[in-house]
């Protein structure tokens, strides 16, 4: 295993306190390590918070500050963060309008941020992100898995909240995002945890796995690795096969990488799965394409679409200004 760490047991400490000093501006790191949140809070608006484990950066703490995020819990690699730590951060965040979570539909994080939620002093809400379509249930989820969709429901969410939409607003909307958004990954190669120094699982030079999760789960099949065209045509006729007849008008595609992909194959995946989407009648109106829910250094990426209206629209352009995404300011 190679590695920049100085050792697995402090490999998060230490991340975070680098993310924190390099973002200073926007970021403060909370008590024991245990959540990062916004460094200005605004009185009365509706508190987001959201965490999972980590490996996946930018996702969550990437997208802490204005327009998204008022706090992330970051678990150890890979593993749900704490009840406690929720609730910390929701105590924290908590401005007097409530508090919203933004959680991934993974049997642990679902698990403790119901704990934290009925721990909790305030009012809280909760969506869940579920927009996986490549299996409807892995060893780590119970339904389909909470994967880069939620970036798109953090981002709208965060939005609508930052303009002051209140608590039941902010969750009804969040569950419409979330009801209009699919997504699938392909994996190229494997990633390695630190804490377990060797690869999660094993692809020949030759394969690769078909509908992967963000912590390396089985997807649908592993098969004989297939030219960009092909992976993205099967792809999107999943995620538009999935949205059935409701698949029409504007959209927003985001190709996501998994850690390990060069910029310049997300491009081409992007340029071959946008010419597809649009060939079926979708116009393709926002975009992004980089590094945000990554699985340590895997290769491979995801694809996301989005069914766009007025109002969703609206709130993905809104202003926003955290460490992994910035526009409008």
């Amino acid at each position: 295993m190679k590695k920049l760490i100085n050792g697995v047991e402090t490999v998060l400490r230490e991340s975070l306190d680098g993310f924190c000093a390099a973002h200073s501006d926007i970021v403060v790191l909370g008590e024991d390590h245990k959540f990062v949140r916004r460094r200005a809070l605004k009185p009365g608006k509706v508190a987001l918070v959201s965490g999972g484990g980590s490996g996946h950066e930018p996702l969550h703490v990437g997208f802490v500050g204005h327009g998204m995020l008022d706090a992330a819990c970051p678990g150890q690699v890979f593993t749900s963060p704490t009840p406690d730590q929720m609730l910390a951060a929701a105590e924290a965040v908590d401005q007097g309008a409530g508090v919203l979570y933004v959680v991934k539909n993974y049997e642990g994080d679902v698990m403790n941020f119901e704990m934290a939620a009925e721990m909790a002093s305030g009012t809280v809400a909760t969506v869940v992100t579920n927009d996986d379509v490549a299996v409807e249930a892995s060893s780590f989820s119970t339904g389909r898995r909470g994967v880069a969709g939620t970036l798109v429901v953090e981002k709208v969410v965060g939005a609508a909240a930052e303009a002051g939409a209140d608590l039941a607003s902010c969750q009804a909307l969040g569950e419409r995002v979330n009801a209009r958004t699919r997504s699938m990954g392909i994996a190229l190669t494997s990633c390695t945890v630190p804490a377990a120094g060797t690869p999660t699982f094993s692809l020949a030079e030759d394969e690769m796995e078909m509908g992967v999760g963000i912590h390396g789960e089985p997807g649908r099949r592993r098969v004989k690795l297939m030219p960009a065209r092909e992976i993205a045509d099967e792809m999107v006729a999943a995620i538009l096969g999935d949205f059935g007849a409701d698949a029409s008008g504007e959209a927003l595609l985001l190709v996501n990488g998994f850690g390990g992909t060069p910029t310049m194959e997300l491009y081409l995946m992007y340029d071959n799965a946008r010419k597809l989407i649009e060939r079926r009648g979708i116009r393709i109106t926002r975009s992004l394409v980089g590094n945000y829910v990554t699985s340590l250094e895997m290769a491979g990426c995801s694809l996301t679409v989005t069914l766009l209206d007025e109002e969703i629209a609206r709130h993905w352009d809104a202003p926003v200004h955290t460490a992994a995404l910035r526009w409008g300011m």
